[in-house]
């Protein structure tokens, strides 16, 4: 029962079409890659945005998005790095397990990262099956524009493992690009986006990611694909948009946020402005005492015990301690009364 229990919400246990037909999906039911694929021959968008944690997957769960993609620029933008490159595998995994906690629904991506996948097939499997078994992911993402990508990406996908390919600007590959800079800006690059994409869809990728390709490229690359395009800065002509949690909320203000936040990306809100204000005001009411008020001290010690508290605190030889105890009590007791007041007038 365990075994079945813990199995059944991931998308790669066999679909409704193979055990009696198919079945509507419920809201408590995880994503499958059959339902992206019917969305994608519908023309209905794709939704996917990249989370980090258990309470950012919480909030992309219950949004009712497609997709929650561990993505390794968790680098960036919760460890500071300048670059995705620095995250190791076993912290991906632990993005990835708090991720799952949070999102049940979600069909879960989890990226392997810089030094995980390019050494052998061998490398990439294990690092994909670690993916899923210990990360709880439902598939990988990996960035694929050199042959040895496509073979990882197949190696992968042969191994039972459901994998999404990217393309166009791939953040891995910096070093090689000269920097995060757009790509397909050229006939020759353009048609290395699609050739790539197609590869990745030859080797079994079930989606690919666009990245940073102008809108003719992404549509071009979208009409060869039979498989659905998730674009991010490749404008509206992909099957579906990605974007980072943070970005998209406008969640932070830091210098090192806006260096590395895209100028694709649109704010959906402002809630980094919230967060500020709301550590201000905390701010300002703990050095002005007026936090913790009667409302937030809820814990209360009876008259009779605090007399034979303070009884103790003399018989230990801390009479200062004693005194300070008597004067929070009468303290309290006052603020409590005047809070009574308050409520009834």
């Amino acid at each position: 029962m365990f075994r079945w229990a813990a199995r059944r919400w991931m998308s790669n246990v066999p679909e409704g079409a193979v055990y009696g037909g198919p079945r509507e999906q419920s809201l408590g039911r995880r994503v499958t890659l059959g339902q992206l694929r019917q969305k994608q021959r519908r023309g209905e968008a794709i939704t996917m945005v990249t989370a980090y944690d258990y309470p950012s997957a919480v909030h992309v769960d219950r949004a009712g998005v497609d997709v929650c993609l561990v993505g390794d620029s968790a680098a960036m933008v919760v460890h500071g790095h300048d670059t995705t490159l620095p995250i190791p595998l076993d912290l991906m995994l632990a993005h990835c397990r708090a991720v799952a906690r949070g999102a049940p629904r979600p069909l879960l991506v989890g990226d392997l990262p810089f030094g995980s996948y390019e050494s052998s097939p061998s490398q990439a499997v294990d690092s994909a099956v670690r993916m899923l078994k210990e990360g709880g992911m439902d598939a990988i993402k990996l960035e694929g524009a050199a042959p040895s990508r496509i073979t990882a990406a197949k190696a992968i996908v042969e191994a039972g493992i459901a994998v999404m390919g990217h393309v166009g600007l791939t953040p891995q590959a910096i070093s090689v690009l000269g920097g995060f800079r757009p790509q397909g800006k050229t006939v020759e690059s353009a048609i290395k986006v699609v050739e790539t994409a197609l590869a990745l869809q030859k080797a079994g990728c079930f989606s690919i990611v666009l990245e940073c390709v102008p809108a003719p490229v992404a549509a071009a690359a979208t009409k060869a694909l039979e498989i659905p395009t998730i674009g991010i800065g490749a404008g509206p002509f992909c099957s579906g948009q990605v974007l980072v949690y943070h970005d998209l909320l406008g969640m932070l203000q830091h210098p090192h946020h806006a260096k590395v936040t895209p100028k694709f990306c649109k704010q959906f809100g402002h809630v980094g402005d919230a967060i500020n204000k709301a550590l201000s005001e905390y701010k300002q009411e703990v050095e002005s005492r007026s936090f913790p008020g009667p409302a937030h001290t809820p814990y209360r010690i009876s008259d009779a015990d605090v007399d034979g508290f303070l009884n103790e605190l003399q018989k230990m030889g801390l009479s200062e301690a004693a005194t300070a105890a008597a004067a929070a009590a009468e303290n309290v007791e006052t603020a409590g009364r005047s809070s009574e007041d308050n409520n009834c007038s």
